[in-house]
């Protein structure tokens, strides 16, 4: 089954997944605070906005360290609005409702997830029908299609390059890279997956 792009999050542990049959031509690489999704080498050039991003940002915020993570533009405002002091529910819900759901052929949905240092985890989504913001205690998961809601998913990764290879192993089609991120004692732990 394809599902596009989803996230994973439980209280501790997260993943993203890009799955794509349009633009398969991409990786993830790790740099300063973020890890970026974009073209690798030999990927033909292409002017969609929705190619290149940011997936996952760690910031400081006033209550400790919180990652983000998500599917496009939109985890750049979420983590500004946690650095500024925004509660992770209104940061999420106030990106997402800002920059909709993506113009594209498909009017693929924006998903993204937080954890916190106080071990907080929320999961969001905006489509064209509806803003889905939820508090989660157990792993779970929300893709741009068919899950497009979330539900429970087992997932069980303990580090971050095992949340990553789990996400990128989960046997939906169109694998292209993931990123993997958990909470420790020490803060927050990544990880990538490009699937080489």
């Amino acid at each position: 089954m394809y599902v596009g792009r989803f996230v994973v999050v439980g209280p501790d542990v997260g993943a993203y997944r890009v799955s794509s049959r349009s633009f398969p031509n991409r990786e993830i690489t790790a740099r300063d605070e973020a890890l970026t999704v974009g073209p690798t080498a030999d990927a033909p050039e292409t002017d969609n906005p929705y190619v290149s991003y940011n997936c996952l940002r760690a910031v400081e915020t006033p209550t400790g360290e919180t990652v983000a993570f998500g599917n496009g533009s939109h985890v750049d405002p979420i983590a500004e609005k946690l650095e500024l002091g925004y509660p992770a529910r209104d940061a999420l819900a106030e990106s997402l409702l800002a920059l909709d759901y993506e113009k594209d052929d498909y009017d693929t949905p924006r998903i993204a997830a937080t954890i916190g240092a106080d071990g907080e985890a929320l999961i969001a989504t905006v489509r064209t029908d509806a803003l889905l913001v939820e508090t989660v205690d157990e792993p779970t998961m929300v893709a741009t299609y068919e899950t497009n809601a979330p539900e429970p998913i087992e997932f069980d990764a303990e580090s971050a390059q095992e949340a990553a290879s789990d996400a990128y192993g989960l046997e939906f089609e169109h694998a292209v890279c993931a990123a993997g991120v958990v909470r420790t004692d020490d803060g927050f732990e990544t990880a990538l997956e490009n699937g080489g």
